[in-house]
């Protein structure tokens, strides 16, 4: 497997206050055969993230072809579990609907934050979206007590699938709060209500591993393929040795899966927007060939850019 790179396609140039930094946590639709949409998190003057897109020719992403100029719905009321940042996860198609799960981020007292999965439906072909609920619909459980973030959703013969992000502890590292999390499984009749039986999809590779982030899975010649973020415990902010990198994974059935990090293909360039971290994949196909959407420096305060498997 080799990657190659066609380097940056969007970055936010900061015209309103809800886009002033990042372009993080892109999210593609493919309309049709001529337009993908890619749904991205973007910062307002706070901080605070809130959830955009641009539409760019198909199979050509770096042509953009439009941007969209507000956000897709604000946050959440006070209390709830998205009233202080939304990101785009995941999006899929049932019928004439449009699901879009997202995360959602409040502020806690004794930890920096508290994220969340969350879900908007669209009627008009995801242009604009309603939050279907007030709550997060896969909250924090009595098994799975601290949180959930990025998924990937898939329906397959009928059952609704899901790899989804779950935090596991937060630890003082180098005097500072740091969650630890890893990729989990989950399954759904309605891609409302979902089982969860604490099925572990990538574990963490040893004790100096602390986040593994964004599954994004396709099936190919009865394989499941997932490319996601991992990234150390300790440094991973401001070492681009202990930052994050692309990994892969594959499975037979979805559930268990084999790490194989060394077939990726792909790492963090000498110089540039992508030379200190790679992370939050989004992998789609395209007239037999693979795309790969994915953030570089910074969490994507440099924006997001792709490359074509080779």
């Amino acid at each position: 497997m080799k990657w190659i790179k066609k380097g940056l396609i969007f970055n936010v140039d900061g015209q309103f206050e809800w886009n002033k930094t990042h372009a993080q946590c892109p999210v593609v639709d493919k309309l049709n055969d001529e337009i993908w949409r890619i749904y991205y998190a973007t910062r307002n003057i706070k901080g605070q993230s809130q959830i955009s897109y641009i539409e760019v020719e198909a199979g050509n992403p770096n042509n953009i072809l439009y941007r969209n100029d507000k956000f897709l719905f604000d946050f959440g009321n006070i209390g709830t579990f998205d009233d202080s940042g939304l990101m785009p996860s995941s999006i899929i198609k049932y019928g004439n609907l449009k699901y879009l799960y997202y995360i959602g981020w409040t502020v806690k007292q004794t930890v920096p934050y508290h994220n969340s999965i969350g879900l908007a439906v669209s009627e008009d072909d995801g242009v604009t979206f309603k939050r279907q609920f007030e709550g997060s619909i896969l909250p924090s459980t009595h098994l799975e007590p601290y949180f959930t973030g990025t998924s990937n959703v898939v329906i397959e013969n009928g059952t609704w699938k899901m790899w989804y992000l779950s935090c596991v502890k937060w630890e003082f590292i180098d005097s500072k709060l740091e969650p630890f999390y890893h990729i989990k499984y989950a399954e759904s009749k309605d891609g409302i209500n979902w089982k969860r039986q604490g099925v572990i999809a990538i574990d963490f590779k040893n004790e100096e591993e602390g986040g593994i982030v964004s599954a994004s899975v396709l099936k190919e010649d009865n394989i499941y393929k997932m490319w996601y973020g991992y990234r150390k415990a300790k440094g991973y902010r401001i070492d681009k040795n202990c930052s994050y990198r692309i990994g892969y994974a594959e499975s037979i059935d979805g559930i268990k899966w084999s790490r194989k990090d060394a077939l990726v293909g792909i790492d963090i360039s000498e110089n540039g927007w992508d030379s200190e971290m790679m992370s939050y994949p989004n992998v789609i196909e395209h007239n037999n060939s693979k795309f790969m959407f994915y953030n570089g420096n910074g969490f994507g305060v440099t924006g997001f850019g792709y490359a074509i498997l080779n």
